[in-house]
C-alpha cells in the first residue's frame, strides 16, 4: 500500500478523482483498469508494469516509446507519475516521444541537454500556469512576487491559476515546505479550462516550441515558489511571507514566450 495522500491538498484538487487508485492492494491492477484505450505515441496500449520488466541497458522512456509498457514502482513517484498519464495522456505522450527520439540520436549515457533536458525537466517538477493575462504572466517571468502574490492577489483562481504536472513535484509536496519551487509554464487560456481541452493545448503548446526551438533546457521556464500560490499555504496570506528572498528570489528576465 501507498503512504497517505492528503487529497483535499490544492494541487491534487484536478486528481481528486483518482484518489482511490492510490488505496489499492494491487496499484499496477488499478491503473491498467483505469487506462483502458490509452495508447503511446507508437500507437501501442499502455500499460503499468513491475519494474523488473526493463531490460539491464534500456532507457526508461525509450522502453515505455517502444513497448507501450509504463515501469511501474509501488512508491509515490511512480504513482504520481502513473496519474499524470492518466490525466494528460496527450501531453506525456510528446514529451516520451521527445526523450525518446533524443536519446535515440544522442545515446542514453550522453549528458541531458536542450531538448531532452527541457522535456524531462517539465515531466518531473512543472506546473502550468492558465492565464489571459499579460501582465501577471509577465510578473512571474520577471520575478515580480509582490505583484503576482500581493498586488494581484485577487486575480488568483479567476484570472489566473496553476495547475500541477510534475510527478517529482507532487511527491515533493506529500510533505510541504515553503522553499519547494516548480519549473512553470505560461498557457495563454482561461483558468477554467476542461481537463481534456487543457491536455490538448499543452501538447500543441509544448510541441509547437520543441518545434520552434524554444524548448531547451531550464530557461525555458520559469521558477515559481509554489507555496507562494494563494491558497496553498495558509502562512502567505501575510504578506511578509514573500520577504524570504532565499526563496523570493530577486531577478530580472526577458519574460518567456507564451505557450
Amino acid at each position: 500500500m501507498l503512504p497517505d495522500v492528503d487529497w483535499t491538498r490544492p494541487w491534487l484538487a484536478p486528481f481528486a478523482v483518482s484518489a482511490s487508485l492510490f488505496r489499492q492492494t494491487d496499484l499496477r491492477m488499478a491503473l491498467n483498469a483505469r487506462a483502458g484505450a490509452l495508447r503511446n505515441a507508437q500507437g501501442l496500449p499502455l500499460r503499468f508494469v513491475p519494474q523488473s520488466s526493463l531490460a539491464e541497458g534500456v532507457a526508461y522512456e525509450s522502453h515505455i516509446f517502444a513497448t507501450g509498457q509504463v515501469p511501474t514502482r509501488d512508491n509515490l513517484h511512480d504513482a504520481f507519475n502513473a496519474l499524470i498519464w492518466l490525466h494528460f495522456p496527450e501531453t506525456k505522450r510528446l514529451l516520451n516521444r521527445l526523450q525518446a527520439e533524443a536519446i535515440a540520436r544522442d545515446g542514453v549515457r550522453q549528458i541531458r541537454g536542450g531538448l531532452r533536458d527541457a522535456a524531462t525537466l517539465f515531466d518531473e517538477n512543472a506546473v502550468i500556469l492558465l492565464t489571459c493575462d499579460d501582465a501577471l504572466a509577465g510578473a512571474l517571468a520577471g520575478f515580480g512576487w509582490r505583484e503576482l502574490f500581493v498586488t494581484r492577489r485577487d486575480a488568483w483562481h479567476q484570472a489566473c491559476t496553476v495547475v500541477s504536472f510534475g510527478h517529482a513535484l507532487l511527491e515533493k509536496l506529500a510533505q510541504p515546505y515553503k522553499a519547494i519551487t516548480a519549473h512553470a509554464w505560461r498557457l495563454r487560456a482561461p483558468p477554467d479550462t476542461p481537463p481534456d481541452r487543457l491536455d490538448a493545448l499543452l501538447a500543441a503548446s509544448l510541441a509547437g516550441a520543441a518545434e520552434a526551438g524554444r524548448l531547451a533546457g531550464g530557461r525555458s521556464f520559469s521558477p515559481l515558489p509554489v507555496m507562494g500560490i494563494p491558497g496553498w499555504c495558509d502562512g502567505n496570506a501575510d504578506p511578509s511571507f514573500y520577504d524570504d528572498v532565499t526563496v523570493f528570489r530577486p531577478g530580472r528576465r526577458l519574460p518567456a514566450a507564451p505557450g
